[in-house]
């Protein structure tokens, strides 16, 4: 008789085992995230608990007890990392785990666009959900202060590029980084600048690429364009360009430029003021600081727009007349 409950002891053992064994493999390979678009967030200090508890709510089909068996088994269980996750279909609780332990964070991306101007980089930034905002100053130099920046004036100091960013990222952590970017760019392409421009120092070649880069968007055309404005601060021209005077303007500008605003004397107006404006007028990218400080050689000193977003280009005043009066003022 003791035989046979020893006997029945082992099988009912064995039939334990075989079964913990596979539901346990069940559980290594059993799909828990049945739709994608699924996201949690584990805050700063959240218990292993807590965890399993939001997964549940957010309808994630684990099983609490495997879960939690498997993160032990796998020594992991104390390493899950704050943020917030987006979870694909299919994954299993293996999956969970290592995507936990990772710190691979759900990221957002925020693009600040070639020619922006810090207005419009301000108001993006204050409209996007994703972001904690901490820029309380209006005042550009105070901007600045609050941003632990030297420069007195933001415009044309945040490279435009797409940044990406974990949610709970601040609007002063992401001006940071453009404007880190923007000092690395600027510093590498002055130290590879031609030799005897009329510019003396980085902040000169900001300004100037910052008006190349309203001037067009077309970037075969950048390096004449750049070469139009050397050739005239070389000649103490004035550099006459529209954008600088819109700039200016600031909201007064409706769109037209009449002849009194070409009058007016702002510092902006490179219609009244010699040499650059005191500051950029936009965001610069890379191309156009390189057009400024590798402009091209050409004799050209006036430009016109054909109208399609290209330009023609003259060395003299004659030319420049010719060209105005075919495609601006449609003159035959």
């Amino acid at each position: 008789m003791l035989k046979r409950i020893l006997l029945l002891s082992v099988m009912l053992m064995a039939m334990a085992a075989a079964w913990a064994w596979h539901a346990y493999q069940q559980a290594l390979h059993r799909q828990v995230v049945t739709d994608g678009g699924k996201a949690i967030e584990i805050e700063r200090g959240d218990s292993f608990r807590a965890i399993v508890a939001k997964l549940q709510i957010r309808k994630i089909d684990i099983d609490p007890f495997w879960f939690k068996v498997i993160a032990y088994q796998r020594k992991v269980a104390h390493k899950l990392k704050a943020g917030e996750y987006e979870l694909v279909e299919g994954m299993t609780m293996p999956d969970l785990l290592a995507l936990f332990v990772s710190g691979k964070t759900r990221q957002y991306a925020i693009t600040i666009p070639e020619g922006w101007t810090f207005k419009q980089i301000q108001q993006s930034l204050a409209e996007n959900p994703n972001l904690e905002h901490r820029l309380t100053a209006t005042e550009p130099q105070a901007i600045m202060s609050q941003l632990g920046i030297e420069q007195q004036h933001p415009e044309g100091w945040f490279f435009p590029e797409t940044y990406f960013f974990e949610k709970h990222s601040t609007d002063l952590q992401l001006l940071k980084r453009a404007y880190e970017k923007m000092r690395v760019v600027l510093h590498r392409e002055w130290q590879e600048r031609d030799e005897n421009l009329p510019l003396q120092t980085p902040y000169e070649a900001l300004i100037l690429a910052s008006i190349v880069e309203k001037e067009t968007a077309k970037v075969e055309e950048r390096p004449q364009i750049a070469g139009v404005f050397i050739r005239r601060l070389r000649k103490g021209m004035l550099l006459q360009t529209d954008p600088t005077v819109i700039y200016g303007m600031g909201d007064r500008y409706r769109g037209n430029i009449q002849a009194k605003d070409l009058k007016e004397p702002t510092p902006y107006n490179t219609y009244v003021i010699k040499g650059l404006p005191p500051t950029p007028i936009a965001m610069p990218g890379r191309q156009a600081i390189h057009a400024v400080l590798h402009p091209s050689a050409e004799g050209s000193l006036y430009f016109v727009a054909r109208g399609d977003g290209s330009h023609v280009f003259s060395a003299s005043l004659r030319e420049h007349v010719n060209a105005v009066n075919k495609y601006q003022k449609r003159r035959p």
